[in-house]
């Protein structure tokens, strides 16, 4: 650093450089275009045909302003391969810039799907500046130069070769100018925008007029202009095709299928034709100047004669579909906050106006030990009977479902109570099984991704038939009484022993949704009670031990004789609850069926036993291979043992927090060694039972046998011999196995407490199924609906076959796999699933019409029919079809027809009204006997290769796009100049 001077010296320096608004404004797109590396010579290959549809477009956006109005700056560019470095030596200096040769190419015009800027000027990257937010507009003319200039000092001090564009005007307007700058040349980009057309643009002769005045060329005979024309006709009347698909009458349904609409299926297909028009486009692709007459009064233009068709279909804005409309109603329901009883006005659990004690109460009675007999409180007075289960006291028009709807949806649910009428119990329970191995298909065990529930279960029946309802049925009402119902029925099976239909046997499923699991459960405590009943019932009557196993017998009395029926359960009932008394969990013969297997592959037990060995053996199942016992010597045998009790996974949650809760103390230790080996005891009761005299080694060597280890050693005589011992864990003093082993008594399983109390589970569940609002009956069953739309959507595409649609699908189901998995996922996700669901059903719907449209089906040659189904496929999939043959080809003469009719239908007026109607020219000079209505759109491209602006400047390229709709004219042009020579 230099000392500071003497303060005499100091004199003022006046800064006169100081930077304007406008000159920050210019250095900020500069440096936009240094951040982007825009700057210097473009290079790139020459445009392959069709690249502007096939190829990635890409945006990269910043924001800068001018002063404090801000502009939003886009770089728009088609992605493309880096090109060899090689080529850019060889441009040479003088070289055009990239954008001007693109100005000429004629391998993209008309692109289907493009920027605007792409399709009016054929260029494959540029720049555009607008004002950053929507309702801005830069109108004044004044400020359109000054944001102009701006743009080309820019570029002339970048040295940028990309184009550079200012939207002006509305945005709607799409007005742009814009500049692209080289070295010694430059291309200006101007626009015309009219809302009413000057008659003489309407033709071709008339815009070649504009086009040579425009470019002003000194040269006399004019270098040649090259033109491309595409005509654009809309096909909106399908007149000779109604749209087939009705919505179903669900009321008809009771008697079977209709409509489409198989009875507990999801409907599909819309119901209005997804497809409203069809757009045909007829191109000249390459025309010389003065081949084709165009003019006022005579046209050469015939769609018929044009060498390339091609067509879009513009679809129909969200048609309506029923597949869609049932999951968006389904919906919905999970936002309903009612509860079942507001909505259907009265106590679910009332009869003949008799108000019941409130259900929560009767079940601490049910748990609690009771010295009252059970049954006058029991839950039965508050149940119908089978034959009053639909409410008869209901009058029929106020219950939101009619009998005929509710029977038809009962029997579809539960098929076994069909039978019942037929022959009582027995029926009842044979054909409950509904088991039948599941297909092992990937669709069948999609439930495991989706949470849902198997797709012939009850669970996945019941949602389809309360999606049905909510849609046909008085919505959330019926929704409500159908549930009621089938609680009602649910609280009837339990009472009376009867299997629920359509489950798989077992402990509850955790892949499955939770309401399937919870109807797991009350299964087995069906199964359990049952199968005490019938052990009970066997051993009360005086019969012999055979009629006991099949214990169907007992049950017969139950349609003949309602009384004695309920005495036998009366004296069991107050048996069995009572706190001293002891029961059995399964009958025997049921336990040599169930146990037998699983409990023999336990393998391998010792210790002096403290109980005398003199007890008679009890609930022996077979001896256990070869082991015997350590210390008595006599044969090992397999007690009888409980099952463990089963678990949904709410219970299992519940559980594992009460143990988290119990701490890491010495009293919250052993509170959790109790509450989990509650099953170990009860097992060692059941072996000590069966084996008198036994000891923990003896135990261990069948329960767990890798923790008794065995070792060959050599005894004092030399020989020999294996010894055992337990395992380091099984020494830890005071271990649990250990404190269990000494507790146990001898008892065998049928004396035991309950691991599993059936009565106290299932009133929990039949509570929890009680309390179930709409709304969570929806968000339970969900997955279950979007399981089934997308098992019908696999369908439904399996008779098209789209490639697409089998991609989304694809989507759909890892989407839905990952979001349905977690409870409680999100509704906004949830949505998006509907979505997907919905945009594949209008894609197959679509497919639909199109292939009805164009008549594939009735097809006689197949060679033609493949091509039609592939053009088909093709119009679903891409923007733009080309036509193969164009008007001669069979796909260009069935569209050739479809214009033809549409045609004959607006039919012609009177001639003296033709007379009147001047109509405009592009009327008058078809003609009313055209094949075609007037086109909707004419776009004209002209191109030529002119010097300006003077006879010896270099010869640059010169281009002007027209497009004429009904509502508004466009001109957009880019004319060069050179720069250096004029």
């Amino acid at each position: 650093a230099l000392s500071p001077q003497p303060e005499s010296e100091v004199f003022e320096i006046t800064d006169f450089t100081t930077a304007s608004e406008w000159e920050r404004f210019i250095s900020k797109i500069e440096e936009v275009l240094n951040d982007w590396k825009l700057i210097g010579i473009s290079s790139g290959k020459p445009l392959e045909k069709g690249i502007y549809t096939t190829g990635t477009w890409e945006e990269k956006s910043d924001e800068i302003s001018f002063a404090d109005f801000k502009f939003s700056v886009t770089h728009h560019y088609l992605v493309q391969e880096p090109s060899d470095k090689d080529g850019k030596e060889e441009l040479g200096e003088d070289a055009l810039p990239l954008p001007m040769q693109d100005l000429l190419c004629m391998n993209n015009d008309f692109p289907p799907r493009a920027h605007c800027l792409v399709r009016w000027y054929g260029l494959r990257e540029f720049v555009v500046i607008a004002p950053a937010a929507n309702n801005e507009a830069v109108v004044s003319e004044s400020k359109c130069n000054l944001l102009l200039s701006s743009v080309s000092i820019a570029l002339g001090n970048t040295g940028c070769q990309v184009p550079l564009f200012v939207q002006i005007h509305q945005k709607w307007r799409r007005m742009y100018v814009g500049e692209c700058q080289g070295p010694g040349v430059r291309t200006d980009f101007e626009m015309v925008h009219l809302r009413k057309v000057p008659s003489q643009y309407t033709h071709l002769s008339g815009l070649l007029e504009i086009f040579k005045t425009k470019i002003g060329c000194p040269l006399t005979p004019l270098p040649p202009v090259s033109m491309a024309i595409r005509l654009t006709y809309v096909l909106q009347d399908w007149q000779q095709y109604f749209w087939p698909q009705q919505p179903p009458d669900i009321d008809a349904l009771v008697g079977g299928e209709v409509g489409g609409l198989e009875f507990g299926k999801l409907p599909f297909g819309a119901c209005e034709d997804p497809i409203s028009e069809l757009h045909l486009a007829t191109t000249w692709p390459h025309l010389a100047e003065g081949i084709i007459v165009d003019n006022d009064v005579y046209s050469d233009l015939d769609p018929m004669q044009a060498p390339q068709w091609s067509v879009r279909v513009r679809k129909a804005d969200n048609p309506q579909c029923l597949l869609g409309d049932f999951l968006t109603e389904f919906f919905k329901l999970c936002r309903r906050k009612e509860s079942t009883d507001e909505i259907l006005g009265r106590s679910a659990f009332e009869e003949e106006g008799k108000e019941v004690a409130d259900i929560t109460h009767a079940l601490s009675k049910l748990t609690e030990p009771a010295p009252v007999p059970i049954h006058k409180l029991s839950v039965t007075n508050m149940v119908h009977s089978a034959k009053k289960k639909i409410r008869k006291h209901r009058g029929v028009d106020e219950s939101p479902l009619n009998n005929d709807v509710l029977n038809t949806i009962l029997l579809f649910l539960f098929p076994d109570a069909a039978d019942k009428l037929v022959d009582g119990f027995e029926s009842r329970a044979n054909t409950s099984a509904g088991n039948n191995p599941p297909p092992e298909n990937e669709d069948y065990n999609l439930f495991s991704q989706f949470k849902s529930a198997p797709s012939d279960s009850l669970t996945y029946k019941l949602a389809l038939c309360l999606c049905m309802i909510n849609f046909y049925h008085g919505g959330v009402k019926g929704v409500a009484h159908l549930w009621q119902e089938f609680v009602l029925e649910m609280r009837y099976r339990w009472e009376n022993n009867y299997l629920i239909p359509g489950l798989a046997n077992g402990s509850p499923d955790l892949r499955c949704c939770l309401l399937h699991q919870k109807l797991q459960m009350l299964n087995c405590c069906i199964e359990r009670k049952k199968a005490r009943d019938e052990g009970k019932r066997g051993s009360m009557s005086d019969r012999s031990p055979g009629a006991s196993g099949d214990g169907a017998k007992g049950g017969d009395h139950s349609g003949d004789n309602p009384d004695k029926e309920k005495e036998f359960g009366k004296s069991w009932d107050s048996w069995s609850d009572s706190e001293e008394e002891y029961f059995e969990c399964l009958s025997d013969t049921e336990d040599l069926k169930g146990n037998g297997q699983e409990n023999g592959k336990k393998g391998g037990a010792k210790e002096g036993s403290k109980e005398p060995v003199n007890l008679k053996p009890e609930g022996r199942l077979h001896p256990h291979g070869k082991l015997m016992l350590l210390h008595p010597g006599e044969p090992l045998y397999v007690p009888i043992t409980q099952e463990p009790a089963p678990m949904t996974e709410d219970l299992l949650e519940e559980q594992s927090e009460v143990l988290a809760k119990l701490g890491t103390s010495a009293e919250g230790a052993h509170l959790r060694a109790r509450m989990q080996s509650a099953c170990l005891l009860s097992d060692m009761e059941s072996f000590k039972a069966a084996n008198p005299g036994c000891c923990l080694e003896d135990f261990v060597r069948w329960y767990s046998p890798r923790d008794y280890i065995e070792e060959e050693v050599v005894d004092e005589k030399g020989n020999k011999v294996i010894k055992g011992e337990l395992s380091a864990r099984m020494k830890i003093p005071s271990n649990m196995w250990v404190e269990a082993w000494e507790t146990a008594k001898p008892v065998p399983a049928r004396r035991q407490k309950r691991l599993f109390d059936d009565t106290r589970e299932a009133e929990k569940v039949l509570h929890y199924l009680a309390v179930q609002k709409p709304a969570d009956l929806a968000r339970h069953l969900l997955p279950c609906i979007i399981h089934a739309a997308v098992l019908k959507v696999k369908d439904e595409e399996a008779v098209e076959d789209i490639s697409s649609v089998k991609k989304i699908i694809k989507q759909i189901i890892s989407h839905s796999s990952k979001i349905l998995r977690f409870p409680n996922p999100e509704d906004k996700k949830l949505e998006e699933i509907i979505a997907q669901i919905m945009s594949v059903e209008a894609i197959i719907a679509r497919a639909r019409s199109l292939k009805a449209k164009f008549g594939v089906e009735k097809c006689e040659n197949e060679e033609e029919k493949e091509d039609l189904q592939r053009f088909v496929n093709c119009l679903l999939e891409q923007p733009e079809v080309s036509v193969v043959g164009a008007g001669r080809g069979p796909a260009g003469s069935i569209i050739h027809k479809l214009f033809v009719n549409a045609q004959r239908v607006s039919a012609v007026p009177p001639l003296e009204e033709e007379l009147r109607r001047s109509g405009s020219p592009e009327e008058r000079r078809q003609g009313v006997q055209s094949d075609f209505p007037p086109p909707t759109g004419r776009e004209v491209i002209l191109r030529s290769s002119v010097p300006r602006p003077a006879p010896y400047s270099k010869a640059l390229p010169q281009r002007m796009y027209s497009v004429l709709t009904k509502e508004d004219f466009r001109l957009a042009g880019a004319f060069s100049a050179d720069t250096t020579f004029f």
